[in-house]
């Protein structure tokens, strides 16, 4: 049997087809947030989604997550962008109307924007809780650097019980309020706080300086 070079062709084609396919398929694998869709979100005391990338991202194949972290488990049989796209929970042309536009039971997907995206948010349970204190500090990071309108800063009134109770404005009282904040990739937002013990949601509004466009983020947290 004689051996052609051009024999090798079809074989090459082939070989260049399965890798072709195998990359593919690792990279959709891999979170993406790139800078056309990139936005930010609270990091510490991290939101309800951030920190499910937080502990997840790079892990989310581990059957772990049902037992260590179901709350982020729900979410992710939910609809996994809702991790993956930590930084885009957002909705345009509020008009500062956020009691309007955002309905009781809804507060943490921001009345369930993008298609249902960030609907787990809501749900009602044990999320993994950050220890704060009667003074702490939020921290957010913009990672398109869109500056701030403003900061509004609110936590869950004492006897509210976010683990078996859903959350509405009611629920809410304000801490904290800012002026305005130039372009940057990250935010301090000092808050004071008294006579708060327990696990508690702090809920933040961040009114973006380049358009109408509001985030609205569930932080869970526990005061010592």
């Amino acid at each position: 049997m004689v051996w052609h070079a051009h024999d090798a062709l079809p074989v090459r084609s082939r070989l260049s087809l399965v890798l072709t396919v195998v990359v593919a398929a690792l990279l959709s694998l891999i979170p993406w947030s790139g800078t056309a869709v990139a936005h930010g979100s609270v990091v510490d005391p991290a939101s309800r989604n951030y920190g499910c990338w937080q502990r997840w991202g790079s892990d989310f194949q581990n059957p772990a997550m049902a037992q260590e972290d179901p709350m982020c488990w729900q979410a992710w049989q939910d609809n996994p962008n809702a991790m993956w796209n930590w930084n885009g929970l957002y909705r345009n042309g509020s008009g500062g109307n956020f009691e309007a536009v955002v309905p009781d039971g809804q507060l943490c997907s921001g009345g369930r924007t993008e298609s249902g995206r960030y609907n787990s948010l809501d749900t009602v349970g044990a999320w993994k809780t950050t220890d704060v204190n009667d003074n702490f500090t939020v921290q957010l990071y913009d990672q398109a650097s869109h500056g701030a309108d403003y900061f509004r800063v609110y936590v869950t009134r004492q006897g509210f019980d976010p683990a078996t109770q859903s959350m509405g404005w009611d629920d809410l009282q304000l801490v904290a309020t800012t002026g305005s904040y130039g372009p940057s990739q990250n935010y301090s937002i000092p808050v004071s706080t008294s006579g708060l013990s327990g696990r508690h949601v702090v809920y933040t509004i961040w009114q973006a300086s380049h358009m109408d466009q509001t985030y609205f983020l569930c932080s869970d947290v526990n005061f010592g």
